[in-house]
């Protein structure tokens, strides 16, 4: 499913990847079921790839991961949230471009 610099993080490794990162990390929470979560997963590919080693990108499955879903309250997907210095600084709900989420990453790096 996921593109090689595309990370899947789940209840387990959450905190450790995303909230005590060093470096800003882009996490898009979708499902399985989710046609525009379909649609935007080879933007969050690209968007991996084009910050491999200087941003991590990963994905949190929602049905797998319902305890970070229901945190961040998560009530539409897609959504993709960006954290920095393990605060939420960006949010995104619905389709988002690959020239939006870049920006925001580059505001955040």
């Amino acid at each position: 499913m996921a593109g090689a610099n595309t990370l899947e993080f789940t209840d387990a490794n959450f905190d450790a990847e995303v909230i005590n990162s060093d470096t800003p990390v882009l996490v898009d929470f979708w499902a399985e079921w989710c046609m525009p979560c379909k649609s935007l997963a080879p933007t969050i590919d690209a968007v991996a790839d084009e910050f491999a080693g200087k941003a991590k990108v990963g994905k949190v499955d929602i049905e797998a991961a319902r305890d970070i879903a229901m945190k961040y309250n998560i009530g539409a997907i897609p959504t993709v949230l960006i954290f920095k210095g393990g605060e939420m600084a960006k949010q995104f709900v619905g389709l988002t471009s690959k020239d939006d989420l870049a920006s925001a990453l580059n505001e955040l790096s």
